[in-house]
Formats: structure tokens, sequence, C-alpha cells
């Protein structure tokens, strides 16, 4: 199996790779392990303060909001947690501090990250009525590199109005996707059979040419993008099989069109599409699922010897 990342992915948090020497049980192992195997940190636990507060001006404050602590606590499991593989966190079940004690008892710097947030709504004398709580204001207690990133500070938690606070500690710890969904590193994991779109007849393609049409990155959708009469650009021939539809049963067009482009799949090679949530890069994501698999199937290989011996 050889896997290479799309000429010019990945774009942000959305990546695209070639998989080729495999076929489609292999491909969709590593989806899966994508979606189910690869550890990512994520907020567990949320601790919330409670009850009715008196700042030193004398105001009294309450901590109630527009949402139950409930959906807040939903809210920040959902955020994309910084997760760094090679960096010693453990799984707290696993950690060699806290594995040993009770659930209520576990927790430290080697299998968690801490977040805290206090924040108030509008004071008695402030021309607004309300404040909107943000991800940005929390606060990391940990290492920095676990700050959120900046791209997720103007996710919106709550709304504070005059005389509220929301104060909370947050625990984020590992798991995995098949747990729980916040542990999942991406969404959208996809894949199809890589495809060569083959130019048959020139006069026959004038109907799409004529369209002017241009490919993702601009480039008009005429003769010239096909050598010998083949395409095997991966972003390319996606951009054809978008534009074909214009051609298609329905538009009038069909019949002139005929089947002047085909597409054919190029054995053994598979388009994989992914968008990482923002705790690990993409290259991060495919690498650990990679190596989820590769020790699953060490540890395979290495009970059946046994069971076998």
């Amino acid at each position: 199996m050889n896997i290479e990342s799309v000429k010019g992915w990945p774009k942000g948090r959305k990546a695209k790779y070639l998989i080729s020497d495999s076929d489609a049980s292999q491909v969709n192992a590593i989806r899966r392990a994508i979606l189910s195997d690869v550890p990512k940190m994520a907020i567990a636990f949320v601790d919330f303060t409670q009850g009715v507060n008196q700042d030193n001006q004398g105001e009294v404050v309450e901590s109630v909001n527009a949402l139950p602590d409930e959906v807040i606590a939903h809210r920040l499991a959902m955020l994309p947690v910084p997760t760094y593989p090679n960096e010693g966190l453990h799984f707290v079940n696993e950690c060699p501090n806290c594995s040993t004690l009770v659930e209520a008892e576990r927790g430290c710097m080697q299998c968690q990250v801490l977040y805290s947030l206090n924040a108030r709504g509008p004071s008695a004398d402030d021309e607004e009525e309300f404040r909107t709580v943000h991800v940005g204001d929390m606060m990391t207690l940990s290492d920095p590199m676990f700050d959120i990133p900046e791209e997720f500070a103007r996710i919106p938690l709550t709304i504070l109005a005059k005389g509220q606070y929301l104060e909370f500690y947050a625990f984020a710890t590992y798991g995995r996707g098949r747990d729980h969904v916040k542990h999942a590193p991406a969404a959208a994991v996809t894949f199809r059979p890589q495809r060569a779109a083959v130019l048959q007849d020139k006069k026959g393609a004038e109907t799409l040419f004529g369209l002017n049409l241009t490919t993702s990155d601009g480039r008009p959708i005429d003769a010239k993008l096909f050598t010998k009469n083949r395409v095997d650009d991966v972003d390319t021939v996606h951009d054809l099989e978008k534009a074909i539809h214009q051609v298609g049963p329905g538009t009038g067009r069909d019949e002139a069109f005929g089947e002047a482009i085909v597409f054919e799949d190029i054995p053994g090679s598979y388009v994989f599409t992914f968008e990482s949530d923002g705790a690990m890069a993409p290259d991060v994501v495919v690498n650990e699922a990679l190596r989820e698999l590769s020790e699953r199937f060490t540890n395979i290989s290495g009970d059946l010897e046994k069971g076998l011996a």
C-alpha cells in the first residue's frame, strides 16, 4: 500500500490522499480507524460553580444563564482540544499515577488537561443588557500548547444577563471515537475509486467545452486539459465529473454530448478524503490511524502464534 497527499492538499483542515496498491477493504479499515480508534483529547468532565456571590463592589451575582449546564458541557465536549500523540499523556485508566485509584479520585497532569472560565454579565450601570461568553474566554491551566485554536475562539457558549455569572473547571482526557463522537478526530471520512477521464469524441465534447466552465483552480474546461486524450490528475478528474452534470440527462445536451468523455476506474487506487476537527493536523490523523492498525494486527499475530503453539 502506498499513501500520498494529492498535489495541493491538505487545504487547511481538509485533506485528500491517493492510496494505491490496495483494495477497498484496506482503505475502509483506515476510514474506520480514523473514526473509531485514533485517540484524541476532549473535555469529558466539567465542574460548575453554583450559588450566589458578591463582588468587591457589593454587587450580587448568581450562577444562572440562558442555557442549562448540561448544554454548555456538551458544547465544551465538542471543542477540538489540541492533541499531541507524542507528548506522553496517558488514558486515565492507564495513567501510572491514577489507574489504581477509584474513579472519583483519578486525574493528574499526566492524563488530563485543565481549563477554566470565570465570566459575568454586564455590570448594573452598563448600557449593555447581555454579554455573550465565547470559547476564547477560557483559560488553559495546563501547558499553553493546549490552548483552543484561535479559529474556534468565537464559538459562543452562552449569554449572561446583568446579575449573572458563569464559572467552571473543565477537564480534557484521552478517548476514542468508538466510545464517544467527541473523541473522533475527523468527519466526512470517505473514499472512492480513483478514476481517469478519457476523451473519446472531440466533436461531441465541444457541447461541454462550449459552456465556458472552469476547474476548481481556474483553468478552462476544454481539450487542453487532456494529454493524449486522457486526464489522470485527481482534482481535474473530479472537476470533470461535476461538469458532466451540465450535459447529462435532463439538460437537453445529453444527445449531442453522448459519451464524448468517459471515466475509467484505476485498479487498486482510491481517493481518500476527510476533514480534521482541528485537534490534529490531517497527516497526524492518518499516521495515527495506520499506527493503530499496525499495533492491532501485530497483537493478532502474537495471539495466533500463542494459540497455535
